[in-house]
């Protein structure tokens, strides 16, 4: 699998840098549509900030796109995948338990920032019609198109997935001949690309320090550049970057040209992107620039799905039912996720109604992801054992730049950006309550070896006394041996009413990999007359089909004479009567008998409603509830003492009785 990784990720293709085009670099690609807009807006044209502009996204693209995602971030893949929790996964061993919550920030800053991301780029296309038609109304158009793509999203995008690289090649092709045409008409402003003038802006411009806020945005699709590298391949994206950042540059300067040829003016309601398109191709570009926010807005949901799975996957956030509607590699539909970001974009649509607003409020999640990811790649150079000057020189680099964006982007707080603050927050704090909830959890259970348990076992097995409870038991187990289970299980068999007296007892173990991809397993039976151990190793984007997975081991240990099924004739298993087998969930619930300090008591009782609210085990691992079991036992924290109880004496007398 590694040297598949590894063949995957060097080979450059045709297919894969129009697969590279049409998902990786939407985000990126739609931010010509609305940078400089954000810039100008409420603000004179001047040639200081017009140049100093072009400058600094010149340079941004440099350093953050270019040299830390393009050249960086994307050697350090996890077995073929990227982003900022395939990284941590990768390294984590190395640097201990501290660099989780790096990793949380980073993804839950990253997904609340993608939730602005569709309303934005939707908007910025949508409003351009504004110039030919001044009061268009926009909101109801945006809402229109924004519901389309989220209810498209359960199809799966196997089929227009098809015409995303050819049309966003339209597109960056598109945006690189405007922006050529237009910087024919005023050459000297790529003399902008020497960083002075970015210096000239920052320093000489009356809160020109404050405007990197708004550049800022011309390299949000970075991250989700590097989340998206197990979609296409390393170089396909490398390769694929130098076509699209030539356009981008393009576009960028050609705007700046006409920004210099109206000093002294006011841009207005639409954004300069729409001002440098010919008269005679206005609705062409329209239509083209929407299909390209579209585009962006699917391939940034589908990213999404692919950070909860991973997430969830990782023990960071709780089980929701996740499916797979086509046959595209990753591809993932997370519906209870789909309907959530829905109903944010469209609150955000309805909250700012007008690009620039959410201009505003953009970008300030994105920061912290940022610092975050650069937080992680300094941990993953120094496992790669690159000399420390040089990690440190890149660090600082990176840390400095991220962290002026920072700065310049806390006054969007107020302009709207503490609706992101606080959507991320929230996240990061349900991510932190799901690990530190299964943490005290899983510190509680008692394990037992079951050799111990053995005769007891055997002598059940042979008690015809005892009604049989199920010919075949099986018991989902978070333990990897039999030699240290879990005590509750054991308790089911002998402690709750009749003891469940079987022929076989089966212990199952999901164990869920670092590397995306892969199903194996492995059988330990201490005995194997009556009790057998199966472990399931899966990828961390395989979906889990426990139920189906199980019977073909059977079928297999039934024919090897691994173990023998009683009723085999009826059995057949898969076409047999479900009572051949029984699969038992044991499910704890928070004790009322808990009395907890308070900080324990709030993660608890979180994590218990968090789980309320996940998927159930049953579904999540693929298991048919036809014979099916679910066992509720009491958690106990912290036992309450409460005080000293006391029986009450009172005199009785002959007469009362």
């Amino acid at each position: 699998m590694h040297s598949n990784s590894i063949t995957f990720h060097q080979k450059i293709t045709l297919a894969g840098s129009l697969i590279a085009v049409g998902i990786v670099f939407g985000d990126i690609g739609t931010s010509p549509l609305y940078t400089l807009n954000a810039v100008f807006h409420n603000r004179v044209i001047s040639e200081t900030i017009a140049l100093g502009s072009l400058s600094c996204i010149f340079w941004t693209l440099f350093f953050q796109t270019t040299l830390k995602y393009v050249i960086i971030a994307l050697q350090a893949d996890n077995h073929g995948e990227g982003g900022i929790l395939s990284l941590y996964a990768l390294i984590k061993r190395y640097w201990g338990r501290w660099l989780l919550f790096p990793a949380m920030a980073g993804g839950a800053f990253l997904m609340a920032d993608s939730i602005i991301t569709p309303p934005i780029s939707v908007a910025s296309a949508i409003e351009g019609v504004q110039m030919v038609i001044p009061g268009f109304d926009t909101v109801p158009v945006i809402i229109a198109i924004i519901i389309g793509i989220f209810v498209f999203q359960q199809f799966g995008t196997d089929s227009i997935g098809k015409i995303f690289g050819p049309a966003m090649v339209v597109w960056f092709g598109f945006i690189a001949v405007i922006g050529f045409i237009s910087l024919m008409g005023n050459l000297s402003v790529l003399k902008a690309l020497n960083p002075y003038y970015g210096y000239k802006m920052l320093v000489e411009e009356p809160r020109g320090f404050w405007l990197l806020g708004s550049i800022f945005l011309c390299t949000t699709g970075a991250e989700a550049l590097y989340s998206d590298m197990g979609h296409c391949g390393r170089n396909n994206i490398r390769v694929s970057w130098i076509f699209i950042k030539t356009a981008l540059v393009l576009c960028y300067a050609g705007q700046t040209a006409w920004l210099m040829d109206h000093i002294g003016e006011s841009i207005g309601t639409v954004s300069p992107f729409y001002h440098i398109v010919p008269r005679e191709l206005f609705w062409p570009s329209l239509v083209i620039a929407t299909v390209a926010a579209i585009i962006a807005s699917q391939a940034l949901i589908s990213g999404c799905f692919t950070l909860i799975s991973e997430a969830i996957c990782l023990g960071l956030w709780p089980r929701h039912r996740v499916l797979f509607p086509g046959s595209i590699k990753g591809q993932l539909y997370i519906p209870a996720i789909n309907w959530a970001l829905m109903g944010g974009c469209l609150f955000m649509v309805l909250y700012f109604r007008e690009s620039i607003k959410m201009e505003a409020a953009y970008g300030l999640s994105v920061t912290l992801t940022m610092i975050m990811s650069t937080v992680l790649i300094y941990c993953y150079l120094r496992v790669k054992r690159v000399p420390l000057v040089y990690v440190m020189v890149v660090t600082l680099l990176f840390a400095c730049i991220e962290f002026s964006f920072l700065i310049a982007n806390l006054q969007k707080i107020a302009q709207g950006g503490w609706i992101t603050l606080g959507i991320g927050s929230t996240l990061f704090l349900i991510m932190f309550i799901w690990w530190k909830g299964q943490r005290i959890r899983a510190a509680l259970i008692e394990f037992t070896d079951i050799a111990a348990h053995l005769p007891s076992l055997r002598k059940l097995r042979s008690d015809r006394g005892i009604p049989k409870f199920a010919p075949n038991i099986v018991f989902l187990t978070h333990s990897k041996s039999l030699h240290r289970l879990e005590k509750n299980l054991i308790n089911s068999i002998f402690s709750y009413g009749t003891p469940k007296r079987a022929d076989n007892y089966w212990f199952l173990h999901v164990n869920v990999l670092e590397v995306p991809y892969g199903v194996s397993y492995e059988i330990s039976s201490i005995a194997k007359d009556c009790v057998h151990f199966v472990n399931f190793d899966l990828g961390f984007h395989e979906e889990p089909r426990i139920g189906l997975y199980f019977r073909q081991v059977v079928q297999e240990m039934v024919a090897s004479r691994e173990v023998v099924i009683s009723e085999a004739g009826a059995f057949q298993y898969g076409q047999s009567t479900a009572g051949d087998f029984k699969i038992i969930i044991r499910d704890s619930f928070l004790s009322y008998d808990n009395n907890m300090p308070l900080l324990t008591d709030f993660i608890m009782k979180g994590y218990y409603n968090l789980k309320h609210l996940s998927v159930k085990e049953e579904s999540n691992f693929g298991l048919d509830q036809s014979n099916l079991v679910v066992e509720k036992y009491p958690l106990v924290v912290t036992l309450h003492q409460g005080s000293e109880l006391k029986r009450k004496s009172f005199a009785t007398h002959e007469a009362d009785i």
